[in-house]
């Protein structure tokens, strides 16, 4: 059976935790991929809403194995925080889940060299979210990372030391201190928590299961123009957030991958610096943020919203080879009598283009725009998708027609239950 991958188009909060959770039913593994506790999966069933970081969407249906796979970073205090917060809601999560061994482990002197290293850059920020995620990543490249799987030698405290002895090296050269004493104790006691659970070369798990003819969903964190080779760079996450990510941080070959689910919302959204040509600095872009609740799942930041923006939707599916869309959060703009769509852009001198360029270019063009009439109508009322205003079927269509890939799914609610599929 095929793999299929799930994918942000946009710079994340996209809802593709969501849209796990809606799926999850139809599969029998769903595996995280790539990304630690920077990113924050909402779902919403049954009145209750439910953040998750590390522990893949899947967790909610008992009979799919989750899988956390060997591109992810594991922060084990994070990690330990949601399996309480599940079990108090009578989730017994460690029965169908898998920890890869090969997934590095965040520290508490990396989340110090975050703060610490952000704070360096002083007017230049590029907007982390402080969990240790890039120092992770950059000891993982740099081949001195712990890995999940250490955490069962016998020396782990000694790898322990070493790694913080020089992270303590990379504080004093900024003249810091790492100052991660408190911390240690709690770090530790979910390490030991971690070592409960069922560690495993989930590479050859995954593989097994699909010569089973088990059908497996590969869930991605945070979205394409976060991508460390492919987003607005340098302000960016620090791994690879598109397909061939789920290839890298899963161990499965390219061969398996079957379908691609592009999520992006009805409009855009983005957090911390960084450039974004559509973005609303006026009261449309506040009424936006309130009607959405446009505030991080994981930071609590004010997420900066604007309008949808096609040249940059193109590029992901590209990048992706997505072959189906899903528009979230489709209500929030219920209460607009027109709506604009970025189609193309204006550069400094005038000439159109429709490609993404890099950093420098991409923070001086001019987005342009085409109206679309609103459809001033409820959505959350309406569970039948031939019931929808004609207004948003029209909306549908023309970015169908811009992007060239089908939309199947609709949101139109935070619930699961708010989610039409359309033909």
């Amino acid at each position: 059976m095929p793999v299929d991958v799930l994918v942000g188009l946009q710079w994340g909060d996209e809802g593709k935790g969501k849209i796990v959770d809606v799926l999850a039913p139809t599969y029998d593994v769903v595996a995280r991929f790539q990304g630690g506790p920077n990113a924050g999966h909402t779902l919403t069933f049954d009145g209750q809403k439910h953040v998750l970081h590390q522990v893949p969407s899947g967790i909610f249906h008992p009979h799919i194995i989750n899988v956390v796979g060997n591109g992810v970073v594991l922060d084990p205090v994070v990690f330990r925080t949601e399996f309480q917060k599940l079990t108090d809601r009578g989730i017994d999560a460690s029965r169908n889940l898998y920890v890869s061994k090969k997934a590095q482990l965040i520290l508490p002197s990396h989340r110090a060299l975050d703060r610490i290293s952000e704070e360096a850059r002083g007017g230049g920020k590029i907007g982390s979210t402080l969990k240790g995620i890039g120092p992770t990543y950059q000891d993982k490249i740099g081949r001195t990372g712990l890995r999940v799987g250490d955490i069962l030698h016998p020396n782990f405290q000694e790898r322990y030391a070493e790694a913080v002895a020089r992270h303590a090296k990379l504080a004093a050269f900024h003249g810091r201190e790492l100052e991660i004493e408190p911390f240690e104790d709690d770090f530790f006691s979910a390490v030991d928590f971690l070592r409960t659970l069922r560690l495993a070369d989930t590479e050859y798990l995954l593989n097994d299961l699909l010569r089973q003819g088990k059908r497996i969903l590969a869930e991605g964190a945070q979205g394409s123009l976060l991508d460390i080779d492919f987003g607005t760079y340098p302000f960016v996450t620090s791994s690879s957030t598109v397909v061939a990510g789920a290839c890298t941080g899963l161990g499965i070959a390219p061969a398996h991958i079957d379908r691609v689910y592009g999520i992006s919302k009805a409009y855009c959204t983005r957090v911390g610096s960084g450039p974004f040509p559509t973005e609303l600095h006026d009261e449309i872009g506040e009424r936006i943020r309130q009607a959405g609740r446009e505030f991080g799942s994981t930071t609590g930041r004010p997420r900066r919203c604007g309008w949808i923006d096609i040249p940059s939707l193109r590029y992901s599916i590209m990048l992706n080879g997505v072959t189906e869309l899903h528009l979230m959060k489709a209500d929030v703009l219920d209460e607009f009598d027109e709506l604009k769509v970025c189609t193309h852009y204006l550069t400094p001198s005038g000439e159109e283009t429709t490609q993404l360029p890099d950093l420098s270019l991409l923070e001086t063009l001019t987005p342009v725009y085409i109206t679309l009439p609103g459809w001033r109508t409820e959505l959350q009322n309406i569970s039948d998708p031939e019931r929808l205003p004609i207004e948003l079927k029209q909306y549908l269509q023309f970015l169908e027609e811009q992007l060239q890939v089908p939309i199947r799914i609709v949101s139109v609610g935070p619930d699961r239950v708010s989610t039409l599929h359309l033909s």
